[in-house]
């Protein structure tokens, strides 16, 4: 993200630690996924951090592309996929400096890309749509406003959790499959854990 928004956390400091701040394994939402996703496609990783999400489809023998804005966490996502044995493409790069290539992926994931403003996000789901050919796959899962009462991960800042609506408007030129919002325990490393208020949205690229 931006150095010089002040609402953007540090994110190199806070994945400067030898364990994974989110865990190594897979978001337990993207891997329930995984008969969707299908055999041989084509995935991008939105923002995704030491590479918890990017090595676990890497492993399941699909094409992967990630970025994130933190190098320390791009770094610790290579070496994740080193001692996993597998290959992905990784670049340091946040949402607006990224090269987003048009109609490329069959498959986008953007799990609890959070640390966003509004204006930002709008953004990253144009692009997202965009980047995806059409009939491809978009899957998101995030804290919902109602996170803040339960304090145990995600951004403080109210307009940077979802609702239902905002996710319905801000996603619009998508063919939504389907929004899902529950309470779940979540235990993903030091950084989720605990009851928390979650949305899952799996959507298309119409075609």
């Amino acid at each position: 993200m931006p150095p010089d928004r002040p609402d953007a956390p540090d994110w190199d400091a806070r994945f400067d630690r030898e364990d994974y701040l989110f865990g190594t394994a897979p978001n337990e939402f993207l891997a329930s996924c995984r008969a969707l996703i299908g055999d041989g496609a084509r995935v991008l990783c939105v923002a995704d951090g030491e590479g918890r999400n990017s090595v676990w489809l890497a492993s399941e023998g699909l094409d992967v592309t990630a970025f994130d804005a933190s190098p320390v966490g791009v770094a610790k996502a290579r070496r994740l996929a080193a001692e996993r044995g597998v290959t992905a493409h990784y670049d340091v790069a946040d949402v607006d400096g990224w090269q987003w290539p048009k109609e490329a992926f069959d498959v986008v994931a953007a799990i609890y890309v959070q640390f966003a403003p509004p204006a930002m996000r709008r953004r990253l789901f144009a692009r997202i749509l965009d980047a995806l050919r059409p009939g491809g796959l978009f899957l998101l899962e995030g804290y919902r406003l109602e996170q803040l009462a339960h304090g145990t991960g995600g951004p403080r800042v109210p307009d940077q959790l979802y609702t239902e609506d905002q996710l319905r408007e801000e996603l619009a030129g998508f063919a939504l499959e389907e929004v899902r919002s529950y309470e779940a325990v979540i235990d993903e490393g030091p950084a989720h854990s605990g009851m928390s208020a979650v949305i899952d949205v799996i959507a298309r690229r119409p075609a």
